[in-house]
């Protein structure tokens, strides 16, 4: 059966959303794991960090200095090396295997044009069976001087939702249009389907209770007002759960009790803890509210107002609107200045522009892989009745409406995404089998305005008879590159399903969804607070449906329903403040916030508890595979421009290689536009090795704007998420 969590049964111990986490990706987690090196007849070979220049899929293509330490030779001799190469990633451990390396050039430097042939035979019969293996922290810093095609999604939405201003504690009840009640077996009431909120209707009466677990509401409508109360029918208490992990206790209610607000449209609740606390931001341009976990900046120069929402910024004079949106690229520069260590330097990462939002950008390009056994992998999609299919418009794909799967019709076939893993089958009820190839091209027609948008976001890269290999970018989770910043969700409605079940689609808006550079998207304290810290259980027989709570199916966005929680922090997902953060968490209530009650969050699909089965952990390694060790012995500040210049950072000064010894550099300046043309005229060219050395590179001026650029990459990301400039936990 297709593995699902529900929006209903989100866990009382705020865990975490989706951890789309800036994870910046790299191939070692600090400087001094690198050089590294490998040890072959000839002698040794030190490697130090690549420079990447292209990341397509799961392939990554670079550059990289090298030294060769010969047994015959008593000096050292450097060059650089083009490759290609594949990589195997896992963001809950921050590792990358980079394997299948491929030399597609060689430079020399310092060789002699009859030792040239020897010395790149060498090299290339070693790194081809090689691999080097380390951490995910400096790959989206280095990706950052690569060549980059910056491409924007077309077809994306940014209409402003309503936007409510509260200041007070208050929550956001949201349906997902009008109100829909189906009967709790056994029971005299009603539970409502099409909100995850636990929201009850005593049959053939205009009364309502809403409950958090410890806190109880009572209204006359199903849309409010609602208002706390302590006159619950017993029996309807007693449906709540009450098992070990969801026991409610005193000490978890809130010193607080949050109004609700009911909303049955697409709305954001912006919450200050009284009238909005402006403060003024070093500098004098900016101003921000810092009672509050929205971030709401205002410009002093002209008094617009500015709050950032699901990573889209959206401006107005006053409250009371009208608010349009801005695009992250159009912001005014005052944004830009924004101190990274102050209140608000987290929100640098929705400034296009900055580092931060650089390298968030980047993070959209790294695939999380996984090897999947065929054996293991199995699927069971159950439809409500016979299964119905809608046609996308403008493509020749079609997706199953009725089911809480991703099933698409194509040609025929039917495919289906599972968790980051696309099956196939001949019959849309199966059976369903691992796919280890997916029509690309149709499948890439699909358009932000589905609902299964989402899919066109995982791939398949590689297979054997046992083995499919396999990957998805934050895209399938939601996060979207977008004019220079990332951004949560499509912007589009997708209307639900109704049949015997309630199939809700994934949301932008209403989740109070933001992003910061340490943790990337969670979901704000305003959403939803101690309201999803309960599952609701029925009793009298109530069918869950394969787990569908009351009816209520949590969307599948992502594919696989992740629990949409804040992890750790109450408002590190909309940081304005650090105070603002302890001062929302009193509010609230103290609950065990971050401790997540010992479960282990996984920012990888792949190895989640429902699917770790399926992964192709015992793999026999290759024996004939070498791996690569840290040379402890030699500095990381060796580098190699797009010319074939080796070069080295010594003494706060650059230094060339040439005739065997390094030579300081006395003009570092940046170079004129006839070296930056022949720098792009020489890029690599991975498809055919070139063969031989780059005397005509040697001479050639160095441009080292472009060196210290990557210098500063290199030194960036000394551990998990430390790939990230400025504003980031140090």
């Amino acid at each position: 059966m297709m593995t699902s969590h529900f929006i209903s049964r989100w866990h009382k111990k705020i865990t975490a959303l989706f951890m789309l986490a800036v994870i910046s990706v790299s191939f070692i987690a600090s400087a001094s794991e690198w050089p590294q090196e490998l040890k072959g007849d000839k002698g040794t070979i030190v490697i130090y960090q690549p420079q990447p220049e292209k990341l397509v899929g799961n392939v990554l293509t670079g550059r990289a200095a090298m030294q060769l330490i010969l047994k015959n030779k008593k000096d050292p001799v450097f060059g650089v090396f083009w490759f290609s190469s594949s990589i195997q990633t896992d963001r809950d451990t921050n590792s990358v295997v980079i394997t299948n390396i491929k030399v597609t050039k060689v430079g020399w430097p310092d060789s002699k044009d009859s030792e040239e042939q020897t010395f790149t035979n060498f090299v290339e019969h070693e790194l081809q069976h090689s691999s080097f293996s380390g951490s995910l922290s400096k790959l989206t810093a280095t990706l950052a001087t690569a060549d980059q095609v910056e491409e924007s999604l077309e077809g994306i939405k940014n209409d402003p939702p309503i936007i409510i201003f509260k200041d007070k504690l208050a929550v956001l009840l949201t349906y997902d249009g009008k109100p829909l009640f189906k009967d709790i077996d056994n029971s005299p009431y009603q539970r409502a389907l099409n909100t995850p909120f636990a929201v009850v209707k005593v049959k053939n009466k205009a009364q309502y209770y809403l409950t958090s677990g410890s806190l109880w509401y009572q209204a006359n409508s199903e849309l409010g007002p609602w208002q706390p109360t302590s006159n619950v029918p017993s029996d309807l208490l007693a449906m709540i759960a009450k098992s070990n992990s969801e026991t409610e206790n005193t000490e978890n209610k809130p010193s607080k009790t949050p109004d609700v607000v009911t909303a049955t449209k697409p709305t954001e609740l912006v919450v200050s803890d009284g009238k909005p606390n402006w403060v003024s931001l070093t500098g004098g341009k900016l101003l921000y509210v810092k009672n509050t976990e929205t971030p709401w900046v205002r410009e002093i120069a002209n008094g617009d107002m500015y709050i950032l929402l699901s990573g889209r910024w959206f401006t107005s004079k006053t409250e009371q609107g009208p608010w349009s949106f801005v695009r992250a690229d159009k912001l005014p520069v005052s944004f830009k200045d924004i101190p990274p260590e102050s209140d608000i330097g987290g929100l640098r990462s929705s400034v296009a522009g900055t580092d931060e939002a650089e390298q968030a950008v980047l993070d959209s390009q790294i695939p999380q892989t996984a090897a999947i056994q065929r054996s293991e992998a199995t699927l069971t999609v159950e439809y409500d009745g016979e299964p119905k299919f809608e046609d996308i418009v403008g493509t020749d794909v079609a997706y199953a409406v009725n089911t809480s799967a991703q099933v698409l019709k194509i040609k025929g076939k039917f495919y289906a995404v599972d968790s980051g893993v696309w099956f196939v089958a001949n019959d849309s009820k199966g059976p369903w089998v691992v796919a280890d190839s997916i029509p690309n091209t149709e499948i890439a027609q699909i358009p932000p305005s589905s609902p299964v948008y989402n899919t066109t976001y995982v791939k398949v890269y590689d297979s054997t008879p046992e083995i499919v290999y396999v990957g998805y970018t934050p895209g399938y989770m939601g996060s979207y590159p977008y004019y220079g910043v990332p951004i949560y969700g499509t912007g589009w409605y997708y209307p639900p399903y109704y049949g015997a079940w309630y199939y809700p689609r994934p949301p932008t808006w209403g989740l109070h969804v933001g992003y910061n550079p340490w943790t990337g998207w969670n979901v704000g304290v305003s959403w939803g607070g101690p309201f999803f810290r309960v599952g609701v259980s029925w009793s009298g027989g109530y069918n869950h449906h394969h787990g569908y709570y009351g009816g209520y199916h949590g969307g599948y966005h992502g594919g696989h329903h992740t629990n949409i929680n804040i992890n750790g922090d109450i408002n590190i997902g909309n940081s304005t403040s650090i105070g603002n953060k302890n001062h929302i968490i009193n509010n609230i209530g103290k609950t065990n916030i971050g401790k997540n009650n010992g479960r282990n969050i996984s920012n990888n699909l792949y190895n989640k508890p429902s699917n770790i089965k399926r992964n192709a952990t015992n793999i026999k390694p290759n024996r004939s595979i070498k791996k690569a060790q840290v040379s402890s012995q030699h500095t990381n500040n060796v580098f190699s421009d797009r010319t074939g210049n080796v070069v080295r950072h010594q003494d706060g000064q650059w230094q060339s290689r040439t005739d065997n010894t390094w030579k300081t550099q006395t003009n570092q300046r940046l170079n004129n536009n006839a070296t930056t043309k022949n720098n792009i005229q020489n890029r690599v060219q991975s498809s055919n090795i070139q063969r031989g050395n780059l005397q005509s590179g040697r001479n050639r001026n160095i441009n080292y704007q472009h060196m210290n650029r990557d210098r500063q990459a290199r030194s960036m990301g000394g551990g998990f998420g430390g790939g990230r400039r400025g504003g980031g936990r140090r």
